[in-house]
């Protein structure tokens, strides 16, 4: 079975890119240091310092597996082609919460990536909000149910 594509702007292939080359060039050199060290100070079952870069090198190599695979199945979005008549993948969208009348702004990036960080604004094309936005116009209303309820969310500006 194939392998999802996992959709990113050129942007965050960048920073994948040099996550993986700062892990496998930099992290790598300095747990296998670590573990170099802790190893000796001798008996190494009751050796914290080694557990601990162990576990140290076990994370950092899953993290390795998981940008390789992203990067394997990565198609980057042509964000040049894009158009601001509906929201898609790489849209800037600033909405209403009709409730409130609080206005956010966000910009739908894709879901296997890293890229997503609500707090700068970036959100996923699978999260809640970014699911309900997803093909819709300016001036369209969509519910999206979120931790405190239903939420009415109006498109006020889609830009790119």
């Amino acid at each position: 079975m194939a392998a999802k594509p996992t959709m990113l702007t050129a942007e965050g292939l960048k920073n994948l890119e040099e996550e993986l080359a700062e892990l496998q060039n930099v992290k790598r050199k300095e747990i296998a240091e670590k573990i170099k060290v802790a190893r000796s100070y001798g008996d190494l079952s009751e050796n914290s310092e080694y557990d601990d870069a162990k576990n140290e090198q076990a994370i950092m190599e899953a993290r390795i597996a998981t940008i390789e695979a992203i990067l394997k199945t990565a198609v980057i979005i042509d964000e040049s082609n894009t158009s601001t008549e509906h929201v898609h993948l790489t849209s800037v969208v600033t909405i209403e919460m009709i409730k409130t009348g609080k206005q956010c702004k966000y910009k739908i990036v894709g879901s296997g990536s890293n890229e997503t960080n609500p707090r700068e604004g970036k959100i996923s094309d699978e999260s809640p909000i970014g699911k309900a936005l997803m093909d819709k116009s300016v001036g369209d209303v969509v519910e999206v149910e979120t931790p405190g309820g239903v939420q009415a969310i109006k498109i006020i500006e889609i830009s790119k």
